[in-house]
């Protein structure tokens, strides 16, 4: 469909760059054609070229899936050389090409950018963050998860700038302790979801915090936090009444006694109940479910 539509628009009718570029083409237009082929239409002619630099000065997301899986450095930082309005970027998985040195330039010229993800951008340092928190005081979303580099002094920052995060995703971020968690949740009230996943360092003092600071809570994923207990679950229970998921697979101290008044609750676990773990083992078994008539 895009193909078409540039057919159709094509110079030689004489119709699409007649159009008001700031007021139809790039708000309305171009918007709608992927960024890959609006790439292609800049090789059109020299008119062209100068309308897409146009959208693309102009753009409001930029996702780097939508051209391939690895940009070289130099088209990355032409393509948002003049952008100075993002409110979105995606770099997930650009670790093959992604340092500080492209980032760090965008970051600092996009004051608007509410959403941000850097997921398996591994080539990144504690300074991307600190840039982040220093450029974007309207941040909303964030996700760093598998970003190894991050670490507590940057995630303070993040904390002391960035007070209208709602969602943050940590996983694997293995640097960061309790502490730290605690001191971003107590800056970053507003929270309604939260990633901490894979992180062995992570245990009761940081859930408990959460469940204090965070009254908005709704999504918190704590999947393999190998020193979460029953306590702070208990905790977060009773302070997180908006509670809508909780992940704790392989939160191996994690018992059904904790997870029940959730489970009451209506709020979505991972982890099956005891009866329903039991049933699928017999059905694996026996082959087929038997029918149980219990009275509780």
């Amino acid at each position: 469909a895009p193909r078409c539509l540039m057919m159709s628009l094509s110079p030689s009718r004489g119709c699409l760059l007649d159009l008001p570029w700031e007021d139809i083409l790039v708000p309305h237009i171009l918007c709608h054609l992927p960024l890959q082929q609006l790439l292609s239409l800049q090789r059109v002619s020299k008119s062209f070229q100068s309308l897409i630099q146009l959208y693309l000065a102009n753009m409001r997301c930029f996702d780097s899936s939508q051209i391939a899986p690895a940009i070289p450095r130099a088209a990355f930082v032409n393509l948002l050389k003049d952008n100075e309005v993002l409110q979105q970027l995606v770099l997930q998985n650009c670790s093959d090409w992604l340092t500080d040195r492209e980032l760090l330039p965008v970051i600092g010229q996009n004051h608007h950018l509410h959403q941000i993800q850097l997921k398996g951008c591994a080539q990144l340092s504690r300074h991307a963050l600190v840039a982040i928190s220093l450029s974007c005081p309207n941040l909303r979303q964030l996700s760093l998860a598998h970003c190894e580099w991050v670490d507590s002094l940057s995630l303070r920052s993040l904390a002391d700038h960035c007070k209208a995060l709602e969602a943050v995703d940590l996983t694997a971020c293995r640097q960061l302790k309790d502490e730290a968690i605690c001191y971003l949740v107590q800056k970053c009230s507003r929270l309604k979801s939260l990633s901490l996943a894979v992180n062995a360092n992570v245990g009761d003092v940081a859930v408990e915090e959460i469940a204090k600071c965070c009254p908005e809570l709704e999504h918190l994923d704590l999947t393999g936090c190998l020193r979460v207990k029953n306590d702070s679950i208990r905790v977060l229970a009773e302070y997180c009444p908006k509670l809508r998921s909780l992940k704790v697979k392989h939160c191996h101290n994690v018992a059904e006694s904790s997870l029940s008044v959730l489970r009451s609750r209506g709020v979505e676990l991972d982890v099956e109940p005891p009866l329903q773990r039991a049933l699928v083992l017999l059905q694996d078994v026996v082959g087929f479910a038997p029918f149980i008539n219990l009275q509780i």
